[in-house]
Parts: C-alpha cells; sequence; structure tokens
C-alpha cells in the first residue's frame, strides 16, 4: 500500500488497534484494512511476587497501556505526519487465566492473580473431580473456589469476575464481556451453546461451602462473545484511558477480548479442526483444534476453546524463555565488561547459533527453567537450576542447548500425553514467539522436542497483538450483514492468502538426542524438587 493510502485510511479512521497485555510485555499495534502493520508500541513489564502471590499492580497496567499506545501514536506521526484521532475497531488481549474480582462499586477487592501462581491446589483438583472435566489451577474459577475454601474474607463482596483482558476492555467500553477463547479460562464451555456449562455450574453452586454467599455464580461471570460478535464502542471515559492527552476520539466498536491464547491461534491461522499451534515465551502452550472429543480427563490437558468456540486441546506450562532470557543478560554483561556491546538480537543470535556445534543430548548437561511452578511436573514454586556431572561435556553450544531443551522440556512432557494416550497429534505446529527470532534454531530444537514439523510465519516474533488487531478487522467485517464467513474462512482467503513461512523438519538424531535429554530430566526433577524444599524464597 502507498503512503498516501496509509495516510489516508489514518485519516479516516480505516484502521484496527490491537492491545496485548503479555507477560512481560505490553504492545499497540495498528493495522490497516489489508492485514498490514503500520505501528506499533510497547512497554515492558514484569510480574511481582508480592506477599507470596505473582501480581502485576492496576497502576501499571494502565502506565503500560498508555505507554505503548502513545509510542504507537508517535510512531504513526513520525512516519506518516498524520495526526490519530479515530480508530476504527479496538480488540484487547491479555493472558489468560487468572482472578480479578470487583465488589458492586468497582473496587477491586484483592490484588491480581495472575496464571503464573500454583495455590490452588485443592480447589483444582476438588472442581476436577466434581465436573468430571479438568480445571487447571490458573483457572479464574478455581482462583475463587479456593478462596472460598481459604475462607478469604472479601469473597462475600464479589460482584464480577473476570480476566485481564475483561477488565481493560470493560474499562474502555463499559462492557462486561469476554471473548469465549478467554471466558475458557474462567469456567467450562458448553460447546453445543457456546455459554458457561449450565450444568457445571448447577453442580458448583449446590456445594454447601458456596451456598453461604448471597451472590450467583452465573451473576457474577462476564457475559461471552464469540469472534466477529460486537462487543461495545469505545466510551468518552475510555478514550481518555487510553489516550490520556484527549486526541482520541469515542466511538470506536470493541471487538470481543481475548487470552494470548486464542491471538496466538488466529495469527498462526490455526482455528481450523486439526490444525495446531505453539507460542513461545515466558510461558508457552501448544493448541490442536479438535475434530472428536477426547477418551479421557488429563490433568495436564486443558480444554479450551478458539475465539469461535470450537474445542481445543491445550498443553500449557508456565515456564519457557525467562531463564534463557537470564543468562543472555549475564552474556551481555560479560561482553559489556571487555567493551563490546551487542544488540539483543545480535547476542541472542550468536549463542542460539552456538548449538549447531552442539551433542544432540546437550551433552549430558541439565537445565531446570523453573523460574515458578509448573503444574505438568508437579513443581510448587520455581529455583531455576543447571545440573551436569563431571563426565558432562561441558562448553557454550552444550550449555545454550541444554537451555533450549528446557525451555520446551514441559510441553514436550504434555504433548506426550496427547500422543500416547489419546493419539491425537497435529499434523504440523504453526509457532510464533521470540525464541523463534533466531533463524531456525529454536524451531529446529521444537521439530525435534516434538517429533512434528514446526512453521514458522513472517510474523512469528509479534504475533498476539497484531492477532487482536485481525480479530478487530473480522468484528468489523462481520458487522455487515452480507458477510457469513466463519473466521477460518476469513484467514484462509484474506489474512493468510499470500502468507510467507518456512517449515523445519524432525532430525532424527535431535529426536534421539531430545529423548535422551527429557529421560534424565525426568529423573533429575527429583532434584529440583529438593531445591524447592531446601531454599526458600
Amino acid at each position: 500500500m502507498e503512503t498516501s493510502q496509509i495516510k489516508e485510511k489514518i485519516s479516516n479512521g480505516q484502521v484496527s488497534l490491537g492491545i496485548e497485555l503479555g507477560s512481560t510485555r505490553i504492545k499497540a499495534v495498528l493495522v490497516t484494512d489489508d492485514f498490514t502493520t503500520i505501528a506499533s508500541g510497547d512497554f515492558t513489564w514484569e510480574n511481582e511476587l508480592v506477599n507470596n502471590i505473582w501480581t502485576y499492580s492496576v497502576s501499571n497496567i494502565w502506565k503500560g497501556i498508555q505507554s505503548s499506545y502513545q509510542k504507537m501514536v508517535q510512531k504513526v506521526k513520525a512516519d506518516y505526519g498524520v495526526e490519530l484521532t479515530k480508530i476504527g475497531v479496538i480488540g484487547v488481549s491479555a493472558m489468560m487465566h487468572g482472578y480479578m474480582a470487583f465488589d458492586k462499586d468497582g473496587k477491586l477487592l484483592v490484588p491480581f492473580r495472575t496464571w503464573r501462581n500454583n495455590i490452588t491446589e485443592q480447589a483444582a483438583d476438588e472442581l476436577t473431580k466434581l465436573f468430571d472435566f479438568n480445571i487447571p489451577q490458573r483457572w479464574s474459577i478455581a482462583h475463587l473456589y479456593q478462596a472460598i475454601l481459604n475462607q478469604e474474607t472479601h469473597v462475600k463482596n464479589v460482584d464480577f469476575m473476570t480476566t485481564l483482558a475483561g477488565y481493560v476492555h470493560w474499562k474502555l467500553s463499559g462492557e462486561k464481556v469476554v471473548g469465549i477463547g478467554d471466558a475458557s479460562g474462567i469456567f467450562p464451555i458448553d460447546a453445543t451453546t457456546k455459554t458457561y456449562s449450565a450444568a457445571m455450574i448447577d453442580k458448583f453452586e449446590a456445594q454447601s461451602n458456596v451456598q453461604q454467599y448471597f451472590w450467583n455464580l452465573k451473576d457474577i461471570l462476564p457475559e461471552i462473545k464469540v469472534a466477529g460478535e460486537a462487543a461495545g464502542n469505545l466510551t468518552a471515559e475510555g478514550a481518555n484511558l487510553l489516550d490520556p492527552n484527549g486526541t482520541l476520539q469515542a466511538g470506536s466498536l470493541m471487538a470481543p477480548p481475548e487470552g494470548d491464547a486464542g491471538t496466538g491461534m488466529v495469527s498462526t491461522n490455526a482455528v481450523r479442526e486439526r490444525t495446531g499451534n505453539i507460542s513461545a515465551g515466558t510461558s508457552a502452550f501448544s493448541m490442536i483444534v479438535l475434530d472428536q472429543p477426547m477418551d479421557s480427563v488429563h490433568k495436564d490437558i486443558d480444554m479450551v476453546t478458539t475465539p469461535d468456540g470450537a474445542p481445543v486441546a491445550m498443553v500449557h506450562t508456565n515456564n519457557c524463555s525467562s531463564d534463557i532470557n537470564a543468562w543472555v543478560g549475564l552474556f551481555g554483561e560479560f561482553a559489556q565488561e571487555i567493551g563490546i556491546d551487542l544488540k539483543p538480537d545480535d547476542l541472542y543470535g550468536a549463542l542460539f547459533n552456538s548449538t549447531e556445534r552442539a551433542d544432540d543430548n546437550a551433552g549430558d548437561l541439565l537445565s531446570y527453567a523453573y523460574l515458578s511452578g509448573e503444574n505438568i511436573t508437579k513443581m510448587p514454586e520455581g529455583r531455576p537450576m543447571f545440573v551436569r556431572t563431571p563426565n558432562s561435556h561441558f562448553n557454550l553450544a552444550n550449555f545454550m542447548k541444554a537451555h533450549l531443551y528446557s525451555a520446551f522440556a514441559p510441553l514436550k512432557i504434555g504433548n506426550d500425553i496427547l500422543t500416547n494416550d489419546e493419539h491425537i497429534k497435529a499434523d504440523v505446529f504453526i509457532a510464533q514467539g521470540g525464541l523463534f527470532k533466531t533463524p531456525k534454531i529454536g524451531q529446529q530444537v521444537l521439530a525435534d522436542a516434538l517429533d512434528t514439523p514446526i512453521t514458522v510465519m513472517s510474523n512469528a516474533g509479534e504475533g498476539g497483538p497484531w492477532g487482536m488487531a485481525i480479530l478487530g478487522l473480522y468484528t468489523l467485517a462481520k458487522s455487515t450483514a452480507s458477510n457469513t464467513e466463519n473466521l477460518a474462512d476469513y484467514l484462509d482467503n484474506h489474512v493468510f492468502a499470500n502468507s510467507e513461512s518456512e517449515t523445519v523438519t524432525p532430525n532424527a538424531d535431535g529426536v534421539k538426542g531430545y529423548n535422551e535429554f527429557i529421560d534424565s530430566y525426568k529423573k533429575g526433577l527429583e532434584v529440583e524438587k529438593a531445591a524447592v524444599d531446601a531454599i526458600e524464597l
């Protein structure tokens, strides 16, 4: 698209804004109606461990949103000489799950409890048994029920509970809604009605410890919207929250707010049955859109949905790239000490590329990248740890490969359950995330780990907020009564019609080496558990 055309679209508000609040970064991405990113801005943040609860403060939520938005606006002005005053459609996505509970006056009752907390084991186990449906610890209903089991005083005052994306959307639009993908991390979904499971709500409310409260669960949950449905409009108050400078006009159409899993599916074109996608960042997850129900309930397999409500088997891990980032930062400090200033991409590239000289089993080195607890390996807390024996082949190449292997290890363990127990396996996974910015290295490790081809698209590093902007454009398209395309067809026919991608296939020696690593990794989990028991935070 010519610059003059882009300027005209910006002036006319023919743009879609996707905002995603990820674990380490908040990003705002502005996209034209031909799906091209024309400007972006971001804000780096990190969760805090406060009173043994992983959380983000409300003030930091809005500081991050406003900062990323302003950087994006400045980029628009610098590149196109146009003031951004109106936006056709806005969508908000965020890290899924967690717990945000409010009283009748809209006051947050307890600090936001993120997906990273492993503090709801009793509730998750009891609800899984009650529903005969896996309830992970990070789901909102597990947090609510654990608060009930703990007899926390705030529970009696709960008037509304939602996710982070749902909260931001509510403040921008006044609408207490969530997209169905995000809703599937709050409470189980009925695939037929595409609403919360009425039967499970009844079972929950029949519990004696729940009946002591005057609220009803169905009344405090946000309303569900599916992809393409309108979810309100940007209010004047919301416009001022997003842009305190007062330049942005109210009235933008709002798309249903989604979780980062949903935007990951959209940005990798993986919403059709039998497609799979993987997102790798601070946490990691893989998703396969199912064409038939699973045979059994598995504690390590979450049942969620696509943004248009199709059932998805999800493997979610709490840890992925954080420990790698910490080690790369250490190597960066060393480079600076000897007078070499390396850009992050160059530093990551050099360290990742060194693994091409590594042994297939990473030289019998072991790494546990547990900054926090890990559900799949039953680890209650995190103690990042590197282990070697006197006979290990200890060099830089194997050191970095062990950390890449470790980043995907819980994901491998979870996917083995799907493959071995349910005979569910994707033909190919489409992957996205910062780990894939260095060409082919992380992609090959993941292909070997899962023994499955891995495709990376050209937008691999920036998928989430772009995916949310695409969902916004789909909402805009569906606002025209004549548009009857489902989401999968819309993505195939329009968004990804001319997409660029690269696929790597598993290497037999790499698969064998990774399996040797994972066998040692599983045996060494006892050491990680001992570290958790022996070393206090």
